[in-house]
Formats: structure tokens, C-alpha cells, sequence
């Protein structure tokens, strides 16, 4: 069995969960997901929880298994919690800042790079050198990091760019370092 797909999903308050054949919606206080998992796997809500099963023990079944009840428990976690990523501008001049749904980052090229934040993502600035980006479905608030960490990579030698917030970027050593 596996050890995530047959730990149960508790509802938090708030939140509720239909299935409808092989698709799953939660809804809660922050917002509504929906995910139309694979037929192989089955999931029933009962009692203020959510339980995932399968119908065989191959392989491809017991990856479906765990994958189909991290993303549910993710889906909840996102409606009732809300996920945030966060990243911090290194560098001397580097800056950011938020013109309506664009975030214009001043990061070393001779133009700024502006990044259009899509539909369902909020983005904070503050100081001008920490970006906040927050949502209900992690995926994409993981894609839109990663997506702006991308402009500008943080720099193996002088460590400048743009970094996650816990992130430890090692220096390598200049070509005079013996």
C-alpha cells in the first residue's frame, strides 16, 4: 500500500469536496479547484474527509495512488491556506516594481524585463527587492516563481540575480582565488 495514497485528506471548516465520477472539486474560502483525475484510481468523500483507493497493485496504479491524493491534498491545502512563494533581488541597481499586473524588473540589461502576472496570482514588492507571489493552486504559483527566477538566475561568482528567499547560492571562487 502506499504510504501517501492511504493516509486520508481531513476537510478543514470551511471547505467542502464533490465527486462527480472521476472529477473531484473542492471548494473553500479562498477560492475553487477542480481536477479530473486518472479512472484507475477512486476516490469517495465521506465524514469530512477524502480517501483515495485503487483497484490493482501494478505499478502504474500504486504511482496513480499517490500522486491522485497529493494533488487533492494540495487542492485542499491550497482553498483553505493558500500557497506563497518568495524572492529576493540581489544585486547592486537591481530593483522591481509593480505597475498594475506587470512586475518590471531593473536587473543589469539595458531594458526592463517586465513579467505579466496571469489570471489567479497576487504579487506584492516590497523595498523594492522582495517579491511575494501567492495563490490557491501551487503549481502554478511554483511556475510563476520559477518563471521570474528565470529572468535573472542568481550569479555563481558575484551571487547577484534573482533568488528564492531560502535559497543559499555558493560562490565559486574568482580566478585569482588559489
Amino acid at each position: 500500500m502506499s504510504r501517501i495514497g492511504k493516509l486520508k485528506i481531513k476537510l478543514p471548516e470551511g471547505t467542502t469536496a464533490a465527486i462527480e465520477g472521476t472529477a473531484v472539486k473542492v471548494k473553500g474560502k479562498l477560492g475553487e479547484l477542480n481536477l479530473d483525475h486518472h479512472p484507475k484510481v477512486t476516490v469517495v468523500s465521506e465524514n469530512g474527509e477524502i480517501s483515495v483507493t485503487r483497484s490493482t497493485d501494478d505499478k502504474e496504479d500504486r504511482a496513480l495512488h499517490g500522486l491522485t491524493r497529493a494533488l487533492i491534498a494540495n487542492m485542499v491545502q491550497g482553498v483553505s491556506e493558500g500557497f506563497k512563494k518568495e524572492l529576493a533581488v540581489h544585486g547592486v541597481g537591481y530593483r522591481a516594481d509593480m505597475k498594475k499586473d506587470m512586475i518590471v524588473l531593473n536587473v543589469g540589461y539595458s531594458q526592463p524585463k517586465e513579467y505579466k502576472i496571469p489570471a489567479g496570482i497576487k504579487a506584492e514588492i516590497d523595498k523594492q527587492n522582495n517579491i511575494t507571489i501567492t495563490g490557491i493552486d501551487k503549481q502554478q504559483v511554483g511556475q510563476v516563481a520559477a518563471e521570474i527566477r528565470a529572468i535573472r538566475p542568481p550569479d555563481s561568482y558575484k551571487g547577484k540575480g534573482i533568488r528564492y528567499k531560502d535559497e543559499q547560492v555558493r560562490l565559486k571562487e574568482g580566478k585569482s582565488g588559489v
